[in-house]
């Protein structure tokens, strides 16, 4: 392979990606990296000056770029969302589920309420919104939908039990979609990162994120960009012999 042919696996020029939670955080960084590999992005997050802002950062980076206000936990929303995106873009190529909601109550008082606002954006959007965008997956020659989820599918989460039982069952429709999926081109993979240095960790205890440190074998969070190139082979043709894997990326949280 030459360096023309491998640099081409990474192009995304002319696709079209939608990024979940891409205001902030991992979902901002992916959004970016998207932005740098030539594709059109949509971000979508709830706090629609967040989303205005982010379009206009994204487009001053070169790209071409919309943000739709949206509520995962809605799924007229989520439809909306779709057809916001075709509308602007005439397709969907890549779709990154990236947002969450890292409720926490303990086991035993957990209330009915916060099970169904963690389990309706965690879970419930995403799978929806695969759905929604899947006639136009199904018309794309690169389609790839990514599921961010979290190391914590795969360890013991105090406190974040139902986060982390929706990302483990986002683990479980990531290897579901993959095999319903592969035989019209779309690839379905998941991306579970570690701790990360984003709002969500930011928001704990100092003693919490000391902890968040010392589990990883590497002894620190990762910044955010540090997801940014394990997404981009996801969702690029550099992995386009990829699908119905988890990628975990946690500075060896799990392996520990």
């Amino acid at each position: 392979m030459d360096e023309s042919a491998f640099h081409a696996k990474f192009d995304l020029t002319g696709r079209t990606a939608i990024v979940t939670g891409g205001t902030r955080g991992i979902g901002l960084a992916i959004a970016e990296g998207l932005i740098a590999l030539g594709a059109n992005v949509v971000v979508a997050s709830r706090k629609a000056d967040a989303c205005a802002a982010t379009a206009e950062r994204l487009s001053r980076l070169g790209g071409a770029a919309l943000g739709v206000p949206t509520h995962l936990g809605d799924v007229p929303a989520v439809n909306a969302l779709v057809e916001e995106t075709v509308k602007r873009f005439g397709g969907i190529d890549i779709i990154i589920n990236n947002a969450a909601n890292p409720l926490a109550q303990t086991l035993g008082e957990i209330t009915t309420e916060a099970w169904e606002k963690s389990f309706a954006v965690n879970l419930q959007g995403p799978v929806f919104l695969v759905q929604a965008a899947l006639p136009h997956l199904r018309a794309s020659s690169h389609a790839a939908v990514l599921n961010v989820v979290s190391a914590g599918a795969f360890i013991y989460s105090p406190m974040v039990s139902m986060y982390s039982a929706a990302k483990t069952a986002m683990v479980s429709f990531t290897r579901s979609m993959a095999a319903e999926f592969a035989h019209v081109g779309i690839r379905v993979n998941a991306l579970a990162p570690g701790s990360v240095d984003t709002d969500m960790v930011r928001k704990n205890p100092p003693e919490f994120i000391k902890v968040m440190e010392s589990s990883a074998l590497m002894q620190r969070i990762a910044r955010p960009d540090e997801m940014v190139a394990p997404a981009m082979l996801l969702v690029s043709d550099a992995g386009s012999y990829i699908t119905g894997q988890t990628l975990i990326v946690d500075g060896g949280m799990v392996a520990r």
